[in-house]
């Protein structure tokens, strides 16, 4: 749904007084979605109807900054491939390969 989508669904729940499954069959969309954007517009107003972003909050397993230093030397200094550098470093290719 668009912002504007989201709102007009949020009022006609909030305001309105329409079933979360009324407004749901309205807009093609399931009644779980519509319960989301009425309990935000209940708890932000119109300002919560806008998109947000997907990316998450933080990454406990990226690999850390000083590993991806030393990877990125030993591939450009000394010319090694994942495997290589994998055994080197006591860590899987895989994660080796990934940066």
């Amino acid at each position: 749904l668009t912002p504007r989508a989201r709102l007009r669904l949020a009022q006609l729940v909030v305001e309105h007084g329409w079933t979360h499954t009324a407004a749901a069959t309205l807009f093609m969309v399931s009644a779980r979605t519509a319960k989301k954007w009425s309990d935000r517009y209940r708890a932000e107003g119109p300002a919560g109807m806008a998109d947000r972003s997907s990316r998450p909050r933080s990454s406990p397993t990226k690999t850390r900054v000083g590993l991806v230093r030393r990877i990125v030397r030993l591939r450009w200094r000394h010319r090694l491939g994942p495997v290589q550098i994998a055994g080197r470093l006591g860590m899987a290719a895989s994660t080796v390969h990934a940066v």
